[in-house]
């Protein structure tokens, strides 16, 4: 259980930034206003909060092993939201993301 957990809790970690983050980019880039950015501030702020909710304790662990998880989600949320079309370089670094994920939250101790 603690392992879904943790998955669940990296997913929702990755949501809150990634879309806070792309909030904000609307916000500023795409001239959707004050609002969108407020949006993006207060998600990016839930995600810091979602961090601390990993059963480890480690703050390094976490904050390395969530690196991987953005990456991959970066490319799915521009998929989602933006048309994206990633190649297979893409793919394969991603993969190789979610594999250092794994080795550095799940192997055991």
């Amino acid at each position: 259980m603690t392992v879904t957990k943790s998955i669940l809790l990296f997913g929702l970690a990755a949501l809150l930034e990634i879309g806070g983050a792309w909030l904000i980019w609307q916000g500023v880039r795409e001239h959707r206003g004050w609002l969108w950015m407020g949006l993006g501030v207060a998600a990016l702020g839930a995600y810091g909060f979602v961090a601390t909710l990993q059963p480890d304790a480690n703050f390094g662990r976490i904050l390395a092993a969530y690196g991987g998880v953005f990456v991959a989600g970066s490319l799915l949320w521009g998929v989602a939201m933006d048309g994206f079309r990633p190649d297979r370089w893409d793919v394969t670094g991603a993969l190789v993301c979610l594999v250092g994920v794994a080795v550095i939250m799940y192997a055991p101790r």
